[in-house]
């Protein structure tokens, strides 16, 4: 590297490990879920924490991911905020087995379940169902969040949508393990009880329509929570719960016994070879990652650093060069990777294309990969780095929504498992073309550095401030050059929110934002995952404009 080269490496370096740290800082006061105080009511009733739950339950010295960390992040502030989201979810493994383990945590508002706790719930479903794996809940809500009761109980994607999937996935064979370990009340009483089996714990466990108040109330009963619904009652008169546990250890203890026994699934079959590290030092890819989004790298440099032995197979170099398609090895795993090429180059033609935008023959090259891909029944990886499609008469006429519509499509109808990797702009159609979550991505994840919205800050602020600017001046209003300055800045602050991988996370449009060295990880599990669903549909990509 020359001198200007190492500068250059070096404030990259230390901007997106800067972006690292904000990570993990975040995540340490997400991590807190209700506070400190609420953490040590809840540990006084004998109760372990969310999180504790999980780590105990898990495997020790395996590894997991976090899916929905973020979820509610800076959300509700006016009901006092909901971190996570109001309950935990991971992919792990249990006596072995890979599964999902949800969680609710009581110390954030008793483990109430707001709009985005529901659109969690029913991601951890989905991830589920989409790929067989048995799911746990560990219960301790205390239902639906009444002040915003009409954001999360009627609707088909609400609360009730949580007990449709318990019968539908029952149905499919997906294990269902439920423990209640604290509070379960109302509709959220049926979760538990329409899994397999369900496990309680004595005293602290309760599981029953209505409590004693609202008993009291409607019926004129008087009577107690626990013999209304606690452990006694269930396993030894109603019969509602299949084991009744001492605490939270021998009920975790229980639930690894009943892993243990469950039989091997079928699997899908994709190919997998011994592990290898990446050849290139990972740690590079800070240094290689831009510090600001403009400026272009070669994205074959990251790939480098995120595949097996650095070995990568490219598919059509010399033709579409804005997206690299190409074969590697992610963890032993076989892999089709379609990633955004953010450096300038040069057409077949010689024209010059620039780095992050699809071009017509950059579309078609990625539309025929992904049908390959399908043909040969090995997993897709889309590295996101995409301004969107080009636009102007020369693509118009180059017919560029023909191609740009030939690898939706083929994306859209592909059959085998899709993981989607955030790492820089996600802008536009871009972001449909290169399987954003409206695409189905078993696991869809961002980088630190990511940014998603329709155009970037300064091209959207410049648009709304035009289109501001002529409203205000057709009421009669005198804009000067300091107003305009205004106006642009309040418009741009407020967009640039918007397109931090922070709100995204927090709506769930992503699953989490990771650190980039974990990466691999990410889709080696996710994989692992989806090989536990056998392919059971034919890739048919539709009716393909030619």
């Amino acid at each position: 590297m020359s001198k200007k080269e190492n500068l250059e490496f070096n404030k990259n370096e230390d901007v997106n490990k800067l972006l690292v740290s904000d990570l993990n800082r975040n995540l340490e006061k997400v991590y807190l879920g209700g506070g400190k105080k609420r953490i040590e009511k809840h540990k006084a009733k004998g109760k372990l924490t969310a999180r504790e739950r999980i780590e105990y339950l898990l495997d020790k010295n395996t590894e997991h991911i976090e899916i929905g960390a973020f979820a509610g992040d800076d959300m509700y502030e006016e009901h006092g905020g909901c971190p996570s989201g109001g309950v935990v979810g991971v992919i792990g493994y249990v006596s072995g087995k890979q599964c999902i383990v949800v969680a609710n945590d009581a110390t954030v508002k008793a483990g109430a379940w707001f709009p985005i706790t529901g659109k969690k719930n029913l991601r951890l479903q989905e991830i589920s169902i989409e790929n067989k794996l048995p799911i746990i809940y560990l219960v301790d809500s205390a239902g639906v969040y009444l002040p915003m009761q009409d954001e999360i109980f009627p609707d088909k994607e609400h609360f009730g949508r949580i007990f449709r999937n318990n019968a539908i996935m029952s149905s499919m064979g997906i294990t269902q393990i439920a423990a209640i370990m604290g509070s379960c009340v109302a509709g959220g009483a049926y979760l538990p009880i329409m899994s397999d089996e369900a496990l309680i714990v004595d005293k602290t466990g309760s599981i029953f329509l209505a409590g004693s108040y609202l008993v009291k109330a409607a019926v004129g009963e008087t009577v107690d929570n626990e013999t209304l619904g606690g452990a006694t009652t269930h396993c030894e008169i109603s019969g509602v719960t299949d084991y009744k546990c001492v605490d939270d250890n021998e009920c975790l203890d229980k639930i690894r016994t009943i892993m243990d026994k469950i039989g091997d699934y079928n699997k899908a079959g994709f190919n997998r070879a011994k592990p290898q590290k990446p050849k290139l030092d990972p740690n590079e890819i800070f240094g290689i990652l831009p510090d600001v989004r403009e400026k272009p790298y070669n994205t074959k440099d990251i790939i480098a650093r995120l595949v097996d032995n650095s070995e990568f197979e490219e598919y059509k170099e010399e033709y579409g060069k804005t997206i690299v398609c190409g074969y590697a090895r992610i963890d032993g795993w076989a892999v089709g990777i379609v990633a955004n090429q953010r450096i300038v180059v040069k057409s077949k033609k010689g024209e010059m294309q620039f780095g992050g935008v699809i071009y017509s023959d950059s579309a078609d090259k990625a539309a025929r990969f992904i049908m390959n891909c399908n043909q040969k029944k090995i997993p897709l990886v889309f590295l996101q780095d995409v301004s969107g499609f080009m636009v102007g008469s020369r693509s118009e006429h180059g017919g560029i929504i023909k191609d740009g519509a030939k690898m939706v499509s083929a994306q859209a109808n592909s059959v085998v498992p899709k993981f989607t990797v955030i790492i820089g702009n996600s802008y536009g159609a871009g972001n449909y073309a290169m399987c954003g979550k409206a695409y189905d991505p078993r696991l869809i994840f961002a980088w630190p550095s990511a940014q998603l919205a329709v155009m970037s800050g300064a091209s959207a602020a410049k648009t709304l401030l035009q289109i501001e600017v002529a409203s205000l001046k057709a009421k009669g209003e005198e804009i000067t050059k300091e107003k305009e300055n205004e106006l642009y800045n309040h418009i741009k602050n407020k967009y640039d929110r918007q397109i931090s991988p922070y709100y995204s996370a927090a709506r769930l449009w992503t699953d989490a934002i990771i650190n980039p060295l974990d990466t691999r990880k990410w889709i080696s599990m996710g994989i692992e995952a989806a090989d536990h669903a056998p392919i059971e549909k034919q890739f048919n990509p539709g009716v393909i404009q030619v």
